[in-house]
């Protein structure tokens, strides 16, 4: 399926797809749930139940099963404008100066606000911090917001202050020329020190709150790892991101039968020994080129008070 999913807060936006063979005879529901990230499956549901989803210009129900060569409409009405408002947060600043901040993010913080969680996040911390001065690429809801790590995971985050800035290092991320190596800790001891897991991710077939490897219709994923340290039963590793998909550390490490330490949502059953907030993961060294000197920039995030008590009850 091929079409352009980038959605505006303030107008209609109509998205128009081709089918190709991969989606054929596929209820149109599902591909397009699976195709297009930012809506959820019943949310497409409604759009087909009042007539805002064409098959060859005709409305159709859910279940409809599509066909090599049709073409969908999607009409998506303007979202509401909720207010995001500037709280003044603490943030632990890494770097800063007129085009980016670097921060390290706490665990159980959300970067950007979304539909039932308006406060507490990044974007909340980093408007009032900035006054202002923040990319509009990513609309009202994720202003200054390049790229994002989950609300479990610490470490180092990029905001960018101005558009120029903000495309500049898209187009790094794009290329995957951003350096970002993770701390974890993982079940187990990996047969191989150093490894390279190649495999490409996409959302998991049943559970949306989920990714999987998904040879079919995943995207391309690289994660490059090495074991830092062995303990009894656990490992403390570095993983190197060549590209950047939803999860991938947490999928691929789960994928050799080596779940992160207290992520539940991959460790297949396992209990952590510990009591922790969610997977064990920070992000910790990220390099770029700086948007308007062109100087290699390089920030490191120290390792958070419960990881550095983790590794120190492990020897």
């Amino acid at each position: 399926m091929d079409g352009n999913n980038n959605m505006e807060e303030k107008h209609s936006k109509e998205l128009c797809f081709f089918i190709t063979e991969e989606w054929e005879n596929a209820r149109i529901d599902k591909a397009l749930s699976d195709l297009i990230d930012s809506l959820s499956r019943s949310h497409i549901q409604k759009l087909l139940k009042d007539g805002m989803i064409t098959v060859n210009q005709t409305a159709v129900k859910a279940n409809c099963r599509l066909k090599c060569d049709d073409e969908i409409k999607v009409m998506l009405p303007p979202a509401a404008s909720p207010d995001i408002l500037p709280e003044n947060i603490p943030l632990d600043i890494l770097y800063e100066d007129d085009d980016v901040l670097v921060v390290n993010k706490p665990k159980g913080m959300v970067v950007h606000p979304a539909a039932g969680h308006l406060d507490g996040t990044l974007v909340n911390a980093v408007m009032y911090h900035c006054q202002g001065n923040l990319s509009g690429i990513n609309g009202i809801m994720r202003p200054g917001i390049v790229h994002r790590i989950d609300k479990d995971t610490t470490g180092s985050v990029i905001i960018c202050k101005n558009d120029f800035s903000h495309n500049h290092i898209a187009a790094q991320l794009k290329e995957h020329s951003v350096v970002r190596r993770y701390h974890a800790i993982c079940y187990g001891v990996p047969q191989n020190p150093t490894g390279t897991i190649n495999a490409p991710i996409g959302r998991h077939p049943t559970d949306r709150k989920k990714m999987a490897i998904n040879e079919k219709n995943g995207k391309t994923a690289i994660t490059h790892y090495q074991v830092l340290q062995s303990f009894h039963g656990f490992s403390y590793i570095e993983c190197r991101l060549e590209t950047g998909r939803t999860h991938q550390i947490r999928v691929h490490m789960a994928s050799i039968g080596h779940p992160l330490l207290g992520d539940e949502l991959y460790s297949g059953g396992r209990k952590s020994p510990f009591h922790l907030e969610g997977q064990c993961l920070h992000a910790k060294t990220l390099g770029f080129i700086h948007p308007s000197t062109g100087k290699y920039i390089e920030t490191d995030a120290p390792l958070p008070a419960y990881f550095q008590h983790l590794l120190a009850n492990m020897k």
